[in-house]
């Protein structure tokens, strides 16, 4: 046709690739975090103690905790009255490949190991979770040590050292602890990293197919009031979207403007501001919070170009609100910022700092 001879076998070859074609491709949707956003503090995509997921297993540094995957899958053995791993290992099993497609990096590890894996850090998830939930924590010694188990909480919400949700469901399948109890608990579990105050969300506001991973539960579970707050806002179509970022708070309340502490509201975003006050629900900054913020973040990042990147957003607004110390001082007297660094320049350099490498694509604020 241009002058040579076509290859035949390069034909079938390209046409078998193209029959072989899956309609509509798996995508994946855990990542690692990319060099830029990394730049900043690479240390708060890394695990301290426990690895989940294959990005960060069998590191070194994480070995301490494999003991206690197989002492916890001892505990659900017993709690699940089964003698034998067979059950969850052929469960496992089943799931492998369609795990395995979760990750946009290929996995290394052989069937066994990765088999072995996702079957100690399923377990383990669900176990550490019953055992807060039902208060079930006497003598374990994960518990007994409070800045042992922030760090798992910590851990437990990185981008990178994530697990597939339907491997909890497939092994909550034959559990009498119910999945929807599960959905419930864990972000309510979660939600005294963000606030001292009550701005949990119902977990069943998020659709249960929607959930990926434990991160993504948590953030989905934190924006869905929100969420319907803003789907409730009527914007007029031919109505031109701008962008203009609002001034620090220093500079609003010297024109005027009073800031409250919201106190009836389920959501950590739902700012309003109405005939001058703007009312902000609290927050408190614990040395884990630019770790989460982080993560969300990441999270979002590298969703859905059409969702809505609502932390994003909400992490570029307290960047507006907040420049100096003297901007956190104010915030802080107004029951808004919970400063548990106890400096305020560490907050406001801390708030700063989130904001580089991030795209913003969204107005929510």
């Amino acid at each position: 046709m241009y002058g040579k001879q076509m290859s035949p076998q390069l034909s079938i070859d390209i046409n078998n690739e193209l029959a072989s074609l899956s309609p509509t491709p798996f995508e994946p949707y855990i990542f690692r975090v990319d060099g830029l956003l990394r730049r900043e503090n690479e240390l708060a995509y890394e695990p301290e103690i426990l690895a989940i997921g294959p990005y960060h297993h069998g590191k070194a540094n994480l070995e301490m905790m494999e003991n206690h995957k197989l002492r916890y899958l001892q505990m659900y053995l017993a709690r699940t009255n089964e003698s034998s791993v067979d059950r969850y290992v052929n469960a496992m099993q089943d799931l492998e490949e369609k795990t395995r497609k979760c990750y946009v990096e290929s996995i290394e590890l052989e069937k066994d190991a990765f088999v072995r894996m996702t079957l100690l850090d399923g377990c383990f998830i669900i176990e550490f979770f019953y055992k807060l939930a039902y208060e079930e924590v006497i003598d374990d010694p994960i518990f007994k040590l409070q800045r042992f188990t922030n760090t798992i909480f910590r851990d437990l919400l990185l981008f990178e050292n994530q697990l597939p949700f339907f491997v909890l469901e497939r092994l909550l399948g034959s559990d009498l602890l119910d999945i929807n109890d599960l959905i419930s608990q864990i972000p309510f579990l979660f939600s005294h990293l963000f606030s001292q105050s009550s701005t949990y969300s119902d977990a069943s506001d998020v659709p249960r197919e929607n959930v990926k991973h434990l991160l993504g539960l948590v953030h989905d579970t934190w924006c869905s009031s929100f969420k319907m707050t803003v789907s409730s806002r009527r914007v007029a179509e031919d109505q031109e979207r701008t962008w203009e970022y609002i001034k620090c708070s220093t500079q609003l309340r010297e024109v005027g403007v009073k800031f409250k502490k919201a106190t009836e509201t389920s959501s950590l975003l739902d700012i309003e501001f109405e005939n001058g006050i703007m009312k902000i629900p609290p927050l408190s900054i614990y040395d884990s919070t630019e770790v989460i913020f982080r993560n969300l973040v990441a999270f979002e990042q590298y969703n859905d170009i059409n969702e809505p990147a609502y932390v994003t957003d909400y992490r570029k607004f307290l960047d507006c609100l907040i420049n100096s110390p003297t901007d956190v001082e104010i915030l802080r007297h107004c029951g808004i910022i919970d400063n548990w660094l106890g400096d305020d320049e560490a907050v406001s350099s801390m708030l700063n700092r989130l904001g580089n490498n991030v795209i913003l694509d969204s107005t929510s604020f």
